[in-house]
C-alpha cells in the first residue's frame, strides 16, 4: 500500500489493511508517482521493508543505514 497517511492514530487502518492481505506500507511513492504525472515525467520506485506494523519487527538506525546500499547500487547500474 502507498498512502501519505502511514503514520496515523487509527489503529482500525492497520487492521484493514492486515485483512487485506497488504504485508508493507511506505508513504513516498504516491507523492512521488503524483508529483511526476504532474509533471509528464515517468518514475520509479524501489521499496524496502524495514518495519512490520503488524508484528512490531523493525530495524535499528544502524541497520536502516547500512544495510540497503547494495539494493541502491544494483538500481543505479540498470537505470
Amino acid at each position: 500500500l502507498s498512502s501519505d497517511v502511514f503514520y496515523n492514530d487509527l489503529p482500525e487502518d492497520s487492521f484493514a489493511w492486515e485483512k487485506m492481505g497488504i504485508l508493507a506500507v511506505e508513504m513516498e511513492a504516491a507523492a512521488l508517482y503524483l508529483n511526476a504525472a504532474r509533471l509528464g515525467k515517468n518514475a520509479l520506485t524501489i521499496c524496502t521493508i524495514s518495519d512490520n506494523p503488524f508484528t512490531g519487527e523493525e530495524l535499528d538506525a544502524e541497520a536502516r543505514q547500512n544495510t540497503f546500499t547494495q539494493m541502491m547500487e544494483i538500481a543505479l547500474e540498470i537505470s
